[in-house]
């Protein structure tokens, strides 16, 4: 792997790795948490801007962007779906300071609460933060905005290996139309929970049937 990773690449990946003890140690005692993570953050980030601008674009780096936006995908849907069953509580009504400060925090942890104040120029609403991240194709972590990009690198892998195909591209194709196609309030009509799980699900199915294609 050493060979195929840019010297970039290789700097970052290293350097983190000698310094993750010293720097997430005092972090786990709860009192330099925020610092801890503020530093994981800088370093992926770091990483990603690394591949980004210095692998070639070839097949090593398709499927790099590929896994990069899978996950970001299977994370944003798991996020919203905790804000909906875990984080609001009993005694707390829907609309009230809580919520308004979870959504907020929710927001935050994908980088999006400008971004939200941006689109709509609102204060937050549940609909909306969830019409940003799962349908807004401008926001780079919504659901549609990560299908966009598996679609487009599944396309140039496919024309590196000569044009190879199979399931996983009807099926990324499948879930991106659903995604562009889909409007928030039916989304929350049917069940928004359903739909999350449904995406989580189809996402890791994704993935496997790239790897059954590709790498097998």
């Amino acid at each position: 792997m050493r060979t195929a990773l840019t010297v970039e690449m290789w700097s970052a990946i290293n350097e983190t790795w000698m310094r993750v003890h010293e720097r997430l140690a005092p972090a786990l005692d709860g009192e330099q948490l925020s610092a801890g993570l503020e530093w994981i953050k800088e370093r992926s980030q770091l990483f990603g801007g690394a591949y980004n601008s210095t692998m070639l674009r070839n097949d090593a780096y398709f499927f790099t962007r590929l896994g990069t936006f899978l996950e970001r995908a299977d994370n944003t849907a798991r996020i919203l779906d905790v804000k909906y069953h875990v984080l609001l509580p009993q005694d707390e009504g829907v609309g009230g300071a809580m919520d308004y400060y979870q959504w907020q925090a929710i927001l935050r942890s994908v980088s999006a609460l400008r971004g939200y104040h941006w689109v709509y120029q609102d204060r937050l609403k549940p609909w909306l933060v969830a019409e940003l991240l799962i349908l807004r194709p401008e926001m780079p972590r919504s659901l549609l905005g990560c299908y966009d990009e598996i679609t487009q690198y599944l396309d140039l892998l496919a024309q590196a290996y000569g044009g190879k195909r199979g399931e996983c591209h009807r099926f990324a194709g499948e879930l991106h139309a659903r995604l562009r196609y889909g409007r928030i309030q039916d989304i929350f009509q049917a069940g928004l929970h359903e739909f999350l799980t449904d995406v989580i699900e189809g996402t890791k199915t994704l993935g496997r049937e790239i790897s059954d294609l590709y790498l097998y």
